[in-house]
């Protein structure tokens, strides 16, 4: 099966807020990475973010394989450059119980550091957010441990943004939302999905996790996934509603969403 390659096609697979879950999907072949990437947009966003390329000497070796793999010479960041997605190479070390970050290509963080994040195990990486190591962390170095090459597993996430932006560093919610209304929410507020995989490498053991990021305007979204974000809103501002702002957006979100019912209606 395949995901989707677009916010309106993923949306509706990704979860709605509530107890985190992985919500993984298996994937073929021909589902795995998006086809006909724009290469020179993703050689302009290296250049502009020199620092998303990470890689430390443990990291060498999967990334030849799998640029190998995607016949695509210049290891990790030459396999980064010539697909949409973003790259990041894990790998558990000997007597380690955690998988370990140990090389990153990434064009287009989602309000992340890849220099900050280099070497750290899964539950550090994953710190900031809020709920996994109680709901998540288990299954997560489990489905890691037992996941075998060959396999392709996907699931997407969504979060709102103040900007159309690719690389995204997000600003207090306060200041970057406080133009947003019911009104002009849908020219005004972004939905960034990230569409992710997980991949063995068959010769190194290492993990490939791919991020592919898309973004689009509130207004230019399917009427069904507008209501489907409002109503992810409350359950949203019970959970993750702190780390993603989402206070200073869900109302304005809420309104448009009614606003535009209304419409459909008349």
């Amino acid at each position: 099966m395949t995901l989707g390659f677009s916010v309106d096609e993923l949306l509706p697979k990704a979860r709605g807020g509530g107890v985190l879950k992985m919500g993984l999907a298996k994937l073929d072949e021909g589902g795995w990475l998006q086809p006909g990437p724009d290469i020179a947009a993703r050689a302009e966003a290296f250049a502009a973010y020199p620092d998303g390329i990470q890689l430390s000497p443990e990291g060498e070796a999967p990334g030849a394989e799998l640029a190998g793999m995607l016949g695509a010479p210049g290891g990790l960041p030459g396999a980064a450059r010539a697909y949409h997605e973003d790259m990041c190479l894990l790998t558990l070390a000997p007597g380690e119980d955690q998988y370990r970050l140990v090389g990153a290509a990434v064009a287009w963080p989602s309000d992340w550091t890849p220099a900050e994040k280099l070497g750290l195990p899964l539950r550090a990486l994953h710190a900031p957010i809020q709920g996994y190591e109680e709901q998540l962390a288990s299954g997560v170095d489990h489905f890691m441990a037992k996941l075998r090459p060959g396999a392709i597993y996907g699931r997407c996430n969504w979060f709102i943004a103040a900007t159309d932006a690719m690389r995204w560093v997000a600003q207090p919610p306060e200041r970057a939302f406080a133009h947003v209304t019911a009104q002009n929410a849908g020219e005004t507020l972004f939905v960034r999905s990230e569409r992710q995989t997980l991949r063995r490498l068959p010769e190194t053991g290492a993990i490939l996790f791919t991020i592919g990021v898309y973004v689009s305007p509130l207004g230019k979204l399917s009427t069904a996934n507008v209501r489907r974000l409002a109503t992810a809103m409350e359950s949203l501002l019970k959970g993750e509603g702190d780390r993603r702002g989402a206070g200073a957006y869900a109302n304005a979100l809420i309104g448009y969403a009614a606003r535009q019912e209304t419409e459909s209606d008349a």
